[in-house]
């Protein structure tokens, strides 16, 4: 596992108390695309956090992207997020 890959889930789950936390670095089906050449890496996230709770999607696509905005433009080029509340598991 990378460095990166294991700093942004640290600060995921840091922030959010998650329940559960998977980030997984899709960045090799994105070799030669623009973002590739910059560094910046692409992700899949299912996170799921009682902050969540009550949450539109949006609301919750931003708290993630808040939360990462060190990592946002150098680290990261582009996060697929799936982001649920515990109440909303199956």
């Amino acid at each position: 596992m990378s460095a990166r890959l294991d700093a942004i889930r640290d600060k995921l789950i840091a922030t959010f108390d998650t329940t559960e936390c998977q980030l997984v670095d899709d960045s090799a089906r994105h070799a030669g695309h623009a973002g590739a050449a910059s560094g910046g890496g692409h992700f899949t996230l299912y996170i799921v956090s009682s902050h969540f709770e009550g949450q539109n999607r949006l609301s919750r696509h931003r708290l993630v992207y808040d939360s990462l905005r060190n990592f946002m433009h150098s680290d990261i080029h582009a996060l697929a997020i799936t982001a649920v509340a515990p109440s909303e598991i199956k």
